[in-house]
């Protein structure tokens, strides 16, 4: 039903109705039909691209365990209130926001929430200052998981109070983009409809005073007046055109949930990037060293670990400690030998280290990796050698690097590994981990630049890590980095004047996401926004194009996104955007196609009552002309490639309607060159039904060629990736068989009202075309010139 309420589809179905009224019950079926195969097609091509996705799956946990009078009990997690204490194990998934009593080794993983993949490890200890979500290291939130340990929590919050149920209150509370193209077309329709209600109280008075005609005749002309300037098959059309642009997309792994978000990744102006998992790997990884024991260093990172207990256990299968697996995964070309492990001291955050024992030969090693200042406080350095390692360490830290620091110890077979032997220690070296950038979005995000497209990182991660990436990354304003707690010190239009000169935004929440995505709105910017965690929704629902990470994304955030990632990979959004923009093209070709002929059939009408000469086309013949070129010409150019300066060009200004002036210049000469020529023409011959045959036969030959005309807006038409169209070629000789069949055929003859059509009324009708065609290229040449001289004006 959404599609019947168009406003030009309305119009035609009043339009239909009043035939019904008058008698004409042929007609209005016609009309009617028309109508109904419209809505249908754009229903069908919409309902196609939703298919594409899931729904939304249930996040939180199903039950959840509590102590009640000394005694576990298992119960529905919505039952649970403030003020149960709740056990919590390995594998659990957090089904309140808790404040945390009792930790044991006690890590979770607050991606859902940060969007940061690393666990993070809590304590039991009171906090004292205001801290942003990911540094509360007491609070275990609702739809986290816990990867290791054991805990107790206190409920503090359930349901919509949790950290999990803002957010959901929040993504209910966003209303949704109405999307660029849908904005335009709407405006597009008011000006077509203003344009024929102008139009047709015009022709109502003028005439009437005039010529007195009757009542049923105006109705009749106004009705053809109404069809003829109607483009009723370009919704189809547009539909059509955005659904190819849909599976286009689709092979690049870019999955599109709704048409018209196509057109606006071609308008995007923005794109506001999470950084775990879309701009980098989502893995840790070593990217850098310091030693000069390299060996040493490989069997440490090797042995002091809990990840890997098998030899012949492969890296790429574990799973744990996203640290320890970051150190296996370097070590695992060097064939270094997993020693069996004799004793060990479990990692810690009361004491920063973790420590293994193995036996060798003569003796035991205790291998040692832990936070460098403690490592290095237990080492036997000089102050001087100290001091060097400090350096090395800051100047890692300073690239956004967690630095672990290795050291070893040699003891007698016959002791044991405990915490007093850990003095003396050997110092190794250091090692910088990171989640590095991906190659390919390193590449997309150049592409974006050069596209006129700045790319902002949005992330719930530390301030230096996140200035890092983005020089990584090539980020252009990365000097000044937004932290959640200066954000919050912003007033909204302080905001919107932050946000034009800063691309990195640190220790962010899912309000702060919301708020950046609204003030860079407010500076009518077109929005994208990527992300992959439930706290990344509602931002996703609010940005003009949300965009969801297929592998790693939540269900949440897919079912809030626009576009959904099948391969989770930046540059799949640049070559999204260049799809979305070879669309655009393909839009504003095939609506520039379409008015021009559409007014040209209006200006028929019009130009024969103000000569009080008889309707030139019935509305037949006019619902014959207007579908005949839709089924057959208007797809063609949807099929047109991108042009070499797609990516090289700023995005359309957003504040540009679907019409610029040059193209009302445009619709306005091409309708007079075709229904000048193709009415005086056809009025030199006698007899209503060759009249009316010669000038349906002018104007759908004269559609024809001024879509090969439509090609380039300002280049030569006839060019080398015309042959690259084959659908082009198919659509010609379809409508060339269509016209035989219309003008040569009884039955058809019958229906539509024509006649035969002979050489010496075709060949006036393939000059008329052919001159139809010169002039419009040579123009294009002269406006081309006259585009170019004022671009060079301005830049002067």
């Amino acid at each position: 039903m959404k599609h019947l309420t168009d406003l030009l589809m309305i119009i035609l179905i009043v339009a239909s109705l009043l035939k019904f009224l008058t008698g004409e019950v042929v007609e209005g079926s016609i009309i009617l039909a028309v109508v109904l195969v419209n809505c249908f097609v754009s229903y069908w091509q919409e309902r196609k691209a939703e298919e594409a996705l899931n729904g939304l799956e249930n996040l939180l946990g199903q039950n959840a365990v509590i102590f009640t009078e000394g005694v576990k009990h298992s119960i529905p997690a919505n039952e649970l209130v403030l003020g149960d204490i709740v056990v919590l194990e390995a594998g659990d998934i957090v089904p309140a926001d808790l404040r945390l009593v009792e930790v044991h080794d006690f890590m979770v993983e607050e991606a859902a929430l940060t969007g940061e993949s690393e666990a993070v490890e809590k304590s039991h200890e009171q906090l004292y200052t205001n801290l942003s979500l990911g540094d509360q290291r007491n609070m275990a939130f609702s739809g986290t998981l816990v990867q290791s340990g054991t805990a107790l929590g206190v409920v503090v919050e359930t349901g919509d109070t949790t950290e999990i149920g803002k957010i959901n209150q929040a993504l209910q509370s966003v209303q949704q983009q109405t999307t660029p193209l849908v904005k335009k077309i709407n405006q597009l329709n008011k000006q077509i409809f203003r344009g024929i209600l102008f139009l047709s109280l015009f022709l109502l008075f003028y005439t009437t005073f005039r010529y007195g005609l009757e009542v049923n005749f105006l109705f009749s002309t106004i009705i053809a007046l109404i069809v003829s300037m109607i483009p009723e098959g370009l919704p189809a059309v547009l539909t059509m055109i955005l659904s190819l642009g849909v599976k286009e997309m689709a092979k690049e792994q870019a999955i599109i949930k709704g048409l018209p978000s196509v057109e606006t990744l071609g308008s995007m102006t923005v794109i506001c990037s999470d950084k775990t998992g879309t701009l980098t790997k989502n893995e840790m990884s070593v990217v850098e060293t310091k030693t000069e024991q390299e060996e040493k260093l490989l069997a440490i990172m090797k042995n002091c670990q809990e990840v890997q207990t098998k030899e012949n256990q492969k890296v790429a299968d574990l799973t744990g400690n996203p640290t320890e697996l970051a150190l296996l995964q370097y070590t695992k070309n060097r064939q270094l030998p997993l020693q069996e492990v004799k004793g060990k001291i479990p990692f810690s955050s009361n004491y920063k280290y973790m420590a293994t024992m193995h036996e060798q030969e003569a003796h035991q090693v205790i291998y040692v990796k832990g936070a460098p200042e403690v490592l290095l406080s237990k080492a036997n350095l000089t102050s001087v050698q100290e001091n060097k390692w400090q350096q090395e360490a800051k100047k890692l830290a300073q690239k956004g690097q967690r630095v672990l620091g290795f050291a070893y110890k040699t003891i007698p077979n016959n002791q044991e590994l405990t915490h007093e032997q850990l003095t003396e220690l050997t110092f190794v070296g250091l090692a910088g981990i990171i989640d590095p950038p991906k190659e390919s979005a390193i590449q997309a995000v150049k592409e974006c630049q050069t596209a006129g497209i700045s790319v902002k990182m949005i992330t719930g991660d530390h301030k230096d890590t996140a200035k890092a990436i983005a020089e990584q990354l090539g980020l252009k304003h990365t000097q000044n980095v937004l932290e959640g707690i200066d954000l919050d010190q912003l007033s909204n239009e302080e905001l919107i004047k932050k946000v034009k000169t800063v691309d990195v935004f640190a220790r962010t929440t899912p309000e702060h996401k919301l708020r950046i995505v609204q003030a860079l709105q407010k500076n009518d910017e077109i929005v994208g926004m990527t992300g992959d965690g439930v706290n990344d929704a509602p931002a996703l629902k609010q940005a003009d194009v949300g965009i969801a990470m297929g592998i790693k994304g939540s269900e949440v955030s897919k079912q809030a996104a626009d576009m959904v990632l099948g391969d989770d990979n930046f540059h799949t959004i640049a070559k999204a955007v260049k799809e979305g923009r070879r669309i655009l093209d393909n839009l504003q070709k095939t609506i520039n196609f379409f008015l021009p002929t559409a007014l040209a059939q209006g200006l028929i009408i019009i130009g024969a009552l103000l000569a009080n000469q008889p309707l030139p086309l019935t509305p037949v013949q006019i619902l014959w002309v207007n579908m005949v070129t839709t089924i057959t010409l208007s797809y063609a150019l949807g099929f047109e490639k991108a042009g070499k300066d797609t990516m090289l060009r700023s995005p359309r200004n957003p504040k540009q309607g679907i019409l610029t002036s040059y193209s009302f210049f445009r619709i306005v000469y091409v309708s007079l060159l075709i229904m000048v020529p193709a009415y005086m023409l056809a009025m030199r011959f006698e007899g209503q039904a060759l009249q009316q045959t010669m000038l349906l036969q002018n104007i759908v030959a004269a559609q024809a060629v001024y879509m090969i005309n439509c090609r380039e807006l300002f280049e030569a038409s006839l060019n080398k990736s015309l042959l690259e169209n084959k659908t082009l070629f198919y659509s010609l000789g379809l409508l060339f068989l269509l016209q035989i069949m219309v003008i040569y055929l009884q039955f058809a003859q019958q229906i539509i009202g024509t006649t035969n059509l002979y050489s010496a009324e075709l060949l006036p009708i393939l000059f008329n075309v052919l001159l139809l065609f010169i002039l419009v290229e040579v123009e294009k040449q002269i406006s081309k010139r006259f585009a170019n001289k004022r671009k060079k004006e301005l830049r002067t």
